[in-house]
This record gives structure tokens, C-alpha cells and sequence, in this order.
């Protein structure tokens, strides 16, 4: 992976978490469909800016990834882009929705990011 690709890949993964990261922000206050129905949700979903955006995010990732897929192979970008996501969401989610991060999770992602990094020097 040249650097052209690393930085590719990383707007890719960057967009994929923020996209996350808006829709979880944008459904936080979401009627519950017990409550509101499908219906409720839907209009609540098509109202609000944070889903649109998270929306829009998933597009760009989405491009990216297309790109990515052209230059890497699938079994190397796939692990790297779903794992990075993971780390990023599950560290972002601590701060924005006062998620824990207990031990388990911090060495679960330090297992990950080696993971990662085997994937990506493997041969």
C-alpha cells in the first residue's frame, strides 16, 4: 500500500465512523417505534439534519472504499476499514454518549489494532 492508498483508505474510514457517529446522534432522541410506530420513526428520520449528514457520510465513505477496492485486495481492506471504524466509533462513543471503555474494550481494540497491522503486512 503506497501512501496514496493509506490515504484513501483512511478518508474512507474517517467517513464511515463520522457516519455512524451522526446517526447514532441523530437517533438518540428518536420516538420509539413501540411508541411512535414505523411512522414516527421514518419522519423523524427524514427530519433530522444528523441522519442526513450521517447519510451523506456513508456516500463519501463510500466512494473512498470503491477506490480503495480498486488498488487493495478485499481480504486486506475489509479487516482494516470495519476494524479502524470500530476503534474510532467505540473511543468517539466514550466522549459524545458517555459509553464505557472498560479494560475488556481497551484490550479488545489493542487486540484489533494488531490485528490490523498483521493483515496488512501479511503476504
Amino acid at each position: 500500500m503506497n501512501i496514496t492508498e493509506g490515504i484513501v483508505l483512511l478518508v474512507a474510514i474517517v467517513f464511515n465512523a463520522v457516519a455512524n457517529i451522526l446517526l447514532k446522534h441523530g437517533m438518540q432522541n428518536a420516538p420509539d417505534i413501540n411508541s411512535a410506530g414505523l411512522l414516527g420513526m421514518l419522519i423523524n428520520s427524514i427530519t433530522n439534519i444528523s441522519v442526513w449528514l450521517g447519510l451523506f457520510s456513508f456516500g463519501v465513505a463510500f466512494i473512498f472504499y470503491s477506490v480503495v477496492l480498486t488498488r487493495m485486495k478485499l481480504g486486506v481492506a475489509y479487516p482494516i476499514m470495519t476494524s479502524a471504524g470500530f476503534a474510532i466509533v467505540t473511543v468517539v462513543a466514550v466522549f459524545l454518549f458517555d459509553e464505557r471503555l472498560s479494560v475488556m474494550k481497551i484490550a479488545g481494540i489493542a487486540v484489533i489494532a494488531l490485528g490490523i497491522w498483521l493483515v496488512a503486512v501479511a503476504k
